[in-house]
């Protein structure tokens, strides 16, 4: 006749918490891969991190300092049919001072289609205090089939910028935009364009930087 085996309970529990110790915690891993893209990009909004410039909440920097800094523009595709460029390639301004510049898109494309750009600046740690108001990047933009757009960017550089022992002597910050199409739109792109990526003539390298 068999004996059987009786299992302390006291073990028995034990290994019921194991078991849902181990669940929470492939849980919390599940849930932090998921949160780690939005968290990240706004850790970048918020610090600068990585050349990302800040959204300002007010229109004015508030002191302009009488020291001059150039912003030099970038411009770059991904996948859109359309020609994307600065107006101008760059622009000197005052510290503090708050200047609008353009960059212009046409749509190659014989439909309709819709981009959003991203964005960031050269020198990296100069993002934090790249201020922009205004900006065509904050919203998608949908072009008809031929149709040019002049697209503005409202900004300031924070004169705060001259306290950081890395950037007290900056003279030059690079703002640079990449052109991306919509999730819907991204067929159309690459049978418009070949490449799935293109980068305009006003590069950094071209404007000397």
């Amino acid at each position: 006749m068999s004996k059987q085996t009786s299992v302390d309970p006291a073990r028995r529990n034990g290994n019921r918490v194991i078991a849902f110790v181990c669940l929470a915690f492939f849980g919390g891993m599940v849930g932090m891969a998921y949160a780690a893209v939005p968290l990240y990009k706004m850790f970048c909004q918020v610090t600068g991190y990585g050349g990302t410039t800040q959204r300002a909440e007010k229109q004015y920097a508030g002191r302009v300092l009488d020291r001059e800094i150039t912003v030099r523009f970038d411009a770059n595709i991904a996948g859109v049919p359309w020609e994307f460029q600065p107006v101008q390639r760059s622009m000197t301004m005052k510290i503090g001072e708050t200047v609008q510049a353009y960059y212009k898109a046409t749509n190659k494309f014989d439909a309709p289609v819709t981009g959003r750009a991203t964005f960031n600046v050269q020198p990296e740690l100069a993002g934090a205090y790249f201020n922009k108001v205004e900006c065509f990047c904050f919203t998608d933009t949908t072009l008809k089939p031929g149709e040019t757009l002049d697209m503005p960017v409202l900004f300031y550089v924070d004169p705060d910028i001259v306290n950081v022992p890395e950037l007290k002597d900056i003279k030059t910050i690079t703002l640079s935009y990449t052109m991306f199409p919509q999730d819907k739109n991204k067929p159309v792109a690459s049978a418009a364009d070949g490449n799935n990526s293109k980068t305009n003539s006003n590069t950094e390298a071209n404007l000397g930087g």
